[in-house]
C-alpha cells in the first residue's frame, strides 16, 4: 500500500480555523436568545436557504480541496522513504480520471475528436489534415463516434434516476427529522414541509438539492466518458479547472476577511467612542487610503510581495507552498485596502450609540471605557459586521477574477477562475475560438456569487432592526 505525507499549508491551517471559529459561533447563537430569533429568521427566508444550499456545496468542495499530502515514492526495502514534489488534495484522489486524463489540446465539450486538424500518416492515403482521435473523451465508444448523443442521454438518464433516489433519501430523512421535532406523524411532516409551515424553510432546501443532485451527478457521471466541459490549450480538463478554483475563491472570500474584521471594528468603535484627536487620526489614515486607486495600492503590494518570494527560494520546498504563500500575501493586501468602508460605517453608529441614555448612565457611574465598548457598543454593532461582512464576500470573489486578469491575482500556478478568464483572452481571439474555458468559469464564479449576494440579502432583512 503505497504511503503518503500529509501537507499543511498555511491557507489550510486558516481554512479549518475559520471552520472551528464557525462551529464557535454556532455555539454562541444557539446560547442568544436575540441571535438565534434573527438566525431563525434567515433560516425561514426561502431564497435564502435556496442560496446557502447552494453555497454548501461550493464550501464543501473547498474542504476536500484544502486536505494536502504527498504520495510516497517506490524505493528499496529499508531505504528511508522519500515524497514526490507535487502536492495533492483529497479532491485531487476523488477528481483522479479528470486530473490525469489529459489530451494533447483543445477539444469541445463531448467531443470525441481534437478542435483543430493536424497532419496525421493514414495507411494507405499518406500525410492527410484530419482532426485527431481523443485519446480519452468518448473512448468507451470504439468506432460508433456517432452514437454520442444517444450515449450521453442514457448515461444522464441513468444518473438522473441514481440522483432522484438519493435525493428521496435526503426528503425521508428531513420529514423524519420534523415529524421527530414536532412529535406529528411522518404524513403530516411531510404535508407541513412541502406547504412552507415549517419554521425552517425544509422545501427550499429540498427544492433547490432536487435541482442540485439532477445537475451534479449526472454531471460527474459522464465526466467519466468525456470530457464535459471540453479541454484547453494543454489539454487539461476544464471541469476539474473550475472544481479546483472553488477554493481559491473561497480562501480570497473568507481569509480576507480575518485580516478585515480585526481593522474595521477596532479602529471604527475607538474612532467613535473616543472622538477628539484619535477620531481625526483615524479619519486621516482611511482617508488617505481611500485617495489612492485599489488597484494601483494592491498592484504595488503584490508586485514587492513577489520580488521578496523570488529572491527567497529556499523558503520552499514545493510550488504549492509558494503559490500559497502569495495567495495569503493577495488577502492580507486586499484585507489591508478593503476596511475602510466598515469602518467609515461602524465609526457612525457609535457616534449614535455612545450619546444613547444607557451608555451615559454606566459612564456617570464610573464603567471603564473599553468594557462599555466590549458589553454595550460591540454587540449593538454586530448585525452591521455580519451585513457587511456577507455581503462583501462575492465582492472579493470578483476581485480576484480582475486582478487575475491583470496579471496581479494569484500565482500563474494555481487554478482560479480569474485565471480561467485570463487565459481565455487568447483562446477567444483564435479561429476557431475557444469559448468553453470562458463560460464555464464564468457560469461557476456566477452561480457562486449569485448565491452569495441572495443569501446576504436574507441575512440583511433578518437583522434589520426596523424589521424586528
Amino acid at each position: 500500500m503505497m504511503g503518503f505525507q500529509v501537507v499543511l499549508l498555511w491557507s489550510d491551517l486558516l481554512i479549518w480555523l475559520l471552520v472551528a471559529v464557525g462551529i464557535g459561533v454556532g455555539v454562541f447563537i444557539a446560547r442568544n436568545p436575540p441571535l438565534l430569533a434573527a438566525w431563525r429568521r434567515v433560516g425561514a427566508s426561502r431564497v435564502g436557504m435556496a442560496a446557502a444550499t447552494v453555497l454548501l456545496v461550493f464550501v464543501v468542495v473547498g474542504l476536500l480541496d484544502s486536505l494536502h499530502y504527498r504520495r510516497q515514492l517506490d524505493g528499496k526495502p529499508g531505504q528511508k522513504a522519500s515524497y514526490a514534489v507535487e502536492v495533492l488534495s483529497l479532491l485531487d484522489a476523488i477528481a483522479a480520471p479528470l486530473r490525469s486524463r489529459n489530451e494533447k489540446t483543445y477539444s469541445e465539450p463531448f467531443a470525441t475528436r481534437l478542435y483543430a486538424k493536424e497532419t496525421v500518416d493514414v495507411p494507405g492515403r499518406g500525410q492527410v489534415r484530419e482532426y485527431p482521435r481523443l485519446k480519452f473523451g468518448g473512448a468507451h465508444l470504439g468506432e460508433r463516434e456517432g452514437e454520442v448523443a444517444a450515449d450521453v442521454g442514457f448515461t444522464a438518464f441513468r444518473a438522473a434516476v441514481i440522483g432522484v433516489l438519493a435525493w428521496l433519501a435526503v426528503v425521508a430523512a428531513a420529514i423524519g427529522a420534523v415529524a421527530w421535532q414536532g412529535g406529528v406523524s411522518h404524513g403530516e411532516a411531510g404535508r407541513r414541509i412541502w406547504a412552507g409551515e415549517t419554521r425552517f424553510a425544509w422545501n427550499a432546501v429540498l427544492a433547490t438539492l432536487a435541482a442540485v443532485f439532477l445537475v451534479v451527478v449526472p454531471l460527474l457521471w459522464l465526466a467519466g466518458g468525456y470530457h464535459v466541459f471540453g479541454t484547453d490549450k494543454v489539454g487539461q480538463d476544464v471541469l476539474y479547472q473550475v472544481l479546483k478554483s472553488v477554493r481559491t475563491g473561497l480562501i480570497i472570500g473568507l481569509v480576507t476577511t480575518l485580516v478585515t474584521l480585526p481593522l474595521a471594528v477596532l479602529l471604527g468603535i475607538v474612532a467613535g467612542y473616543f472622538r477628539g484627536w484619535v477620531d481625526d487620526l483615524i479619519q486621516y489614515l482611511y482617508t488617505v487610503l481611500n485617495s489612492i486607486p485599489g488597484v494601483l495600492l494592491i498592484a504595488a503590494a503584490v508586485l514587492m510581495m513577489q520580488v521578496v518570494i523570488d529572491t527567497h527560494p529556499q523558503w520552499f520546498s514545493t510550488a504549492a507552498e509558494r503559490a500559497d504563500l502569495r495567495l495569503l500575501a493577495l488577502c492580507f493586501i486586499l484585507g489591508i485596502t478593503s476596511w475602510t468602508g466598515l469602518c467609515r460605517l461602524l465609526r457612525g453608529e457609535t457616534l449614535k450609540l455612545r450619546e444613547l441614555e444607557y451608555i451615559q448612565a454606566a459612564q456617570a457611574f464610573g464603567v471603564s471605557s473599553w468594557r462599555i465598548i466590549v458589553r454595550h457598543i460591540l454587540p449593538n454593532l454586530m448585525h452591521i459586521v455580519i451585513i457587511a461582512l456577507v455581503m462583501d464576500f462575492s465582492g472579493l470573489v470578483l476581485a480576484e477574477a480582475v486582478l487575475s486578469y491583470v496579471g496581479i491575482g494569484v500565482d500563474p500556478t494555481m487554478v482560479s477562475f480569474g485565471t480561467m478568464i485570463n487565459n481565455a483572452r487568447m483562446e477567444l481571439g483564435r479561429e476557431p475560438a475557444v469559448w468553453w474555458s470562458l463560460a464555464a468559469a464564468f457560469a461557476a464564479m456566477f452561480i457562486l456569487v449569485l448565491a452569495a449576494n441572495l443569501f446576504a440579502d436574507a441575512v440583511r432583512d433578518a437583522f434589520d432592526p426596523r424589521a424586528a
